[in-house]
């Protein structure tokens, strides 16, 4: 398997596209569509919820179902107040990181269409740096060019209104890519291309296979809690992002040790099951796929959790993505790791030969 094959030009070029996209947390649409529309020529058939969760499926008659999943959405901020003199402030709509914020443009989403604003902050000179103020969710603003809230309001923005960052995919000495949102729906396109694969290399599987973008994980994992419930597995492998350690101020006692282009993270926690977890690693080593390990003590925080404790228990796995600068707009992985991700879980998915293996993960 070449890696031309996995990361061909096509496939890069529909990254960037779905990348480029806003899609945060409550506002996935336009997003899936975009998946979709992707995913068509690789699957049998599609399952959408009324959230906006989608799934791809292959072999949709098969009694085993094992799920690969991914996320859609992207933090964003929403209006909350409009002063009297225009200016806007905010809430989190996810886990919004308020110290990037000043300085920052911003896409207002209307039903009128984008409306450009900024994230103000007051000059230097005018500080009194005695008394620093930090950034805080209190006292950033936003600034839409405007000197009275009946004048923002005619622009169509509204208590309510999503905000989100423009910054668009690039690439980085060759092998970075760097955008917003590669939390998670780096993801969805990773196990988009598991799919691709599969149909390319001819492969026919003894189970269904769901290839699952939920919606909604990054204010609690709630996409995952409820598609979990139609399509009921028997195996979920999940992949996220995970935290580049060796980033400046990041204590690796307290955190790992895991970086950029070492490979794929498995999870050890309580919620990825045993067995699972070790036939990850089992086909990691057998394929020569480089790979790293992480504790997730309590909870692994991601859809994983969501899956492994839903419907009685379903066996559970987390392949994560190492990352730099997660929730800034400039969120850094590197191509091999992505690569090694979609090749790790498109081997272990042909290491389930028949129904006798599911009966391994009891």
């Amino acid at each position: 398997m070449s890696k031309e094959k996995i990361l061909d030009k096509k496939s890069i070029e529909f990254l960037e596209k779905y990348l480029n996209n806003a899609a945060p947390t409550g506002y996935e649409s336009e997003g899936q569509k975009l998946w979709m529309e992707y995913l068509k020529p690789y699957v049998d058939e599609f399952i959408t919820d009324s959230y906006g969760t989608a799934v791809g499926v292959i072999n949709p008659e098969a009694k085993f179902k094992v799920v690969i999943e991914g996320h859609s959405d992207e933090i964003s901020w929403y209006v909350n107040y409009i002063t009297d003199d225009g200016h806007i402030h905010v809430v989190r709509n996810g886990g919004s990181d308020h110290q990037i914020a000043p300085s920052k443009r911003v896409n207002i989403h209307t039903k009128k269409g984008i409306v450009k604003g900024v994230f103000g902050w007051p000059a230097i000179h005018t500080r009194n740096r005695e008394k620093e103020q930090a950034p805080k969710v209190e006292n950033i603003t936003i600034d839409v060019g405007c000197s009275t809230k009946e004048e923002v309001e005619n622009l169509g923005v509204h208590v309510g209104c999503v905000i989100t960052y423009p910054d668009e995919f690039f690439i980085l000495n060759k092998d970075k890519f760097v955008c917003r949102a590669l939390d998670n729906r780096v993801g969805g396109f990773m196990i988009a291309q598991v799919a691709k694969l599969l149909k390319e290399n001819k492969k026919t599987l003894p189970f269904g296979l769901y290839i699952t973008n939920s919606v909604q994980e990054e204010i609690g994992l709630r996409g995952a809690e409820m598609i979990t419930q139609r399509i009921k597995p028997n195996v979920a492998i999940v992949t996220d992002v995970t935290h580049d350690t060796t980033t400046p101020m990041i204590d690796k006692k307290k955190t790992g040790d895991t970086k950029i282009g070492g490979g794929p993270v498995i999870a050890y926690a309580p919620a990825v099951q045993n067995k699972l977890r070790e036939l990850l690693i089992e086909t990691a080593e057998k394929r020569q796929i480089p790979f790293q390990r992480t504790v997730n003590s309590r909870f692994t925080g991601t859809d994983t959790d969501a899956f492994a404790y839903s419907n009685g228990g379903v066996p559970s796995a987390l392949i994560s993505l190492p990352l730099r600068y997660m929730h800034t707009t400039v969120e850094m992985v590197h191509k091999n790791d992505v690569e090694n991700v979609i090749k790790l879980i498109y081997e272990s998915l042909l290491q389930i030969k028949d129904g006798e293996t599911f009966s391994y993960f009891e």
